[in-house]
């Protein structure tokens, strides 16, 4: 009976190791997984164009966006966010449509508005 038991726990042991093994492997792979989404989305963002610092020609770039639609563009700065140039009515809906994936409306640094000291 003993050659059996410890059979048995051996056995007990190697599934033990083997589900902890599996564990920390998928743990590993979402963890990586996590951190490569938030590296893209970072990415992304950075990719993509800011309304309130683009030119004429950036602008005109965007599917959609001819001379008008950029020149009303840059008349409505700032904008806080990006959906505001179809608030505003600077560009209609079925445009937005298109570039919403594309633009960004960031905001400048707390400090860069301070008027400079005399």
């Amino acid at each position: 009976m003993k050659s059996i038991e410890r059979k048995l726990i051996a056995q007990i042991a190697v599934l033990v190791f083997a589900l902890s093994l599996v564990s920390s492997v998928a743990r590993a792979q979402s963890t990586s997984g996590m951190a490569g989404s938030a590296m893209a989305a970072a990415q992304n963002a950075a990719e993509k164009l800011d309304i309130n610092t683009a030119t004429l020609d950036q602008l005109k770039a965007l599917p959609g966006i001819g001379d008008a639609y950029s020149q009303k563009i840059i008349a409505g700065r700032p904008y806080r966010a990006k959906n505001q140039l179809v608030q505003k009515k600077v560009i209609p809906q079925s445009v937005y449509d298109k570039i919403k994936d594309l633009i960004i409306a960031k905001q400048p640094k707390a400090g860069a508005m301070a008027p400079a000291p005399k």
